[in-house]
């Protein structure tokens, strides 16, 4: 039987390439998205050119509405009947320091970034017997530069989660971690941006989103590994 991957964010950027590469790996998928409607069924009619074979569905969902995050995980095995592998992808990506940061905007960043992907992985461990869990932080999460401070708590605490988890719901749960730096330029950025920020990274260029599909591979293929964060941002970590 084949197995069934659920994306959060699956309409654009990380979650879409995401979707991509596991349709040429065989998946049947569930395409989250929020607004982007138009987009999600764009990306499912490609995906359908890529392996006609699999099955692809959308599920709109709001990750801030806290109804929608804890019914999604039951809504998608209600349509395809299991449930293997979990991306938690979506996320809010908002600048702000500390000073400039309103509660609504911290609300926010937590709810999506950190407190969705919690109730999915619980909601995922409640209603399957096994699976694997992939949570998409932050190169940010070894920094402490306030300039995006929800955005950059909130995956922090998300990191804190994929441990957390990993140690708890093992061995019938792997739950890991991808941690991409400057692999897309942000909404309203263009290459320029993203080659500039590479520059001062120690491998001095952009790899884009080819590592971050590496390291999904390996999390996947590697059947003993949980607890575990894979960096894909030319070595910024080490700054």
């Amino acid at each position: 039987m084949r197995k069934v991957a659920l994306i959060t964010g699956s309409a654009k950027r990380i979650g879409r390439a995401v979707a991509l590469h596991l349709a040429q790996s065989g998946w049947d998928l569930a395409l989250h998205f929020h607004h982007s409607e138009t987009e999600a069924a764009e990306l499912k009619r490609e995906l359908k050119h890529i392996n006609s074979h699999g099955t692809y569905r959308l599920f709109q969902a709001d990750l801030n509405h806290v109804p929608d995050a804890e019914n999604l995980i039951s809504n998608v095995i209600s349509a395809f009947a299991r449930l293997d592998l979990l991306v938690n992808n979506a996320s809010v990506f908002q600048p702000g320091t500390i000073k400039e940061t309103s509660t609504m905007m911290l609300q926010r960043n937590l709810q999506v970034n950190f407190v969705a992907p919690f109730i999915l992985t619980r909601e995922f461990a409640n209603h399957a017997d096994n699976g694997v869990i992939i949570n998409l932080v932050d190169t940010r999460i070894k920094k402490n530069n306030s300039s995006h401070a929800a955005y950059s708590l909130s995956k922090k605490v998300l990191w804190e989660l994929t441990k957390m988890s990993a140690l708890e719901l093992a061995p019938a749960f792997r739950v890991n971690a991808i941690a991409p730096g400057a692999v897309l330029p942000p909404e309203g950025k263009d290459d320029a941006y993203l080659n500039n920020l590479s520059e001062r990274t120690p491998m001095k260029e952009a790899a884009g989103l080819k590592p971050v599909l590496q390291s999904l591979s390996y999390i996947l293929e590697n059947e003993n590994l949980t607890g575990q964060v894979l960096f894909c941002d030319s070595g910024e970590q080490l700054l």
